[in-house]
């Protein structure tokens, strides 16, 4: 049986890579952050199984900050493969917490790589990039694209992102990036800006909310659909060598469009609804990214299947469902105590 350890596993990206590793028969851990609180709703499709967890899926706890529990795992384990998403990875609030994001999102990369290294085990290691790396570096951006990022995050992507390689040329370690451009889902974060808008439209239909506040609408992203993405992670660590691949729809849509899409799906005009908040504005903000995948469909054979408009139509529908249901749990809970 396959053994694989995902870093970022409570997130939407784990929590969709952990599905899809379990599908294929794998042995699935998960680095798990201690918190007064769980936050694992998003690994519910699993614990619903009770054959999967304890069995085929387990949690173990860890921080990217702590390269002693990060060493002792993955000596215990010996995983033949490791997913490391884990990160800080809200573009915004990096220019808040410069410091912690480059220790987080650079430096629990290199105590990985480090604990690999130092522990001699054979595996194959996944790094998660992100096209924030390339910043304002015209489209189409692919894997030979000069980086310039434009926020705290970018830039610890940069450098988690060439330590990656620096490793895999010093070391011949199996280690390769995927450069993620924008994935979304219904169990994207709300405060990521296609969820806003999709649980907004939600609000705003139910006559809970009355407007949403949203920052620069012409900034254009190359949106695709998360359980797609997370494939493309599984197919680079299947390639017989480890290299680098750009991972994007190849279009590029604006704030804007999704926002008109996304409210039009529920018959609403979105321009009775949006307002802009200068606040929500970045101090150095990214025009355009759009990525190029020829290299990831010529090698790997992925191609992205969830154009734009299904994709902001599937988290409107996700977060209508999900408001309908706790709307109704609250009324249950109402008639239990009256």
């Amino acid at each position: 049986m396959t053994t694989a350890l995902i870093t970022g596993v409570t997130g939407q990206d784990g929590s969709y890579l952990a599905e899809l590793l379990l599908g294929k028969g794998y042995e699935v851990h998960g680095v798990i952050r201690r918190a007064s609180s769980f936050n694992t709703q998003r690994l519910d499709a699993i614990y619903r199984d009770p054959h999967e967890v304890g069995v085929r899926f387990r949690m173990h706890y860890g921080d990217l900050s702590d390269s002693g529990s990060l060493v002792n795992l993955i000596r215990q384990l010996e995983p033949d493969e490791i997913y490391h998403l884990g990160a800080q990875t809200h573009v915004k609030v990096s220019f808040d917490v410069p410091e912690y994001t480059s220790d987080a999102t650079g430096m629990g990369t290199v105590r990985i790589l480090e604990a690999i290294r130092s522990s001699g085990i054979s595996t194959r290691f996944y790094q998660a990039s992100s096209s924030e790396m390339f910043g304002s570096a015209p489209p189409p951006q692919n894997e030979d694209t000069p980086f310039h990022p434009r926020s705290p995050y970018g830039v610890a992507k940069v450098f988690a992102h060439w330590m990656t390689v620096n490793y895999r040329e010093a070391y011949g370690m199996f280690a390769t990036n995927g450069i993620l451009h924008n994935h979304e889902s219904p169990r994207r974060g709300e405060t990521f800006v296609t969820r806003k808008i999709s649980r907004a439209v939600a609000r705003i239909k139910a006559g809970l909310q009355e407007k949403l506040y949203l920052g620069n609408l012409d900034a254009t992203r190359d949106w695709g659909y998360a359980p797609e993405y997370v494939e493309a992670m599984w197919m680079m660590l299947q390639h017989d060598t480890p290299d680098d691949f750009v991972i994007a729809t190849g279009e590029g849509h604006t704030v804007r469009e999704f926002a008109q899409v996304a409210f039009g799906h529920a018959d609403l005009d979105w321009e009775q609804y949006v307002e802009v908040d200068p606040d929500y504005y970045r101090p150095a903000e990214v025009d355009k990214l759009i990525g190029d995948p020829s290299k990831a469909k010529r090698v790997l054979g992925w191609e992205p299947r969830t154009n734009f408009e299904e994709l902001a139509r599937l988290m409107v529908n996700a977060d209508v469902k999900l408001l309908e249901d706790e709307l109704a749990g609250r009324l249950v809970r109402l008639d239990r105590d009256q």
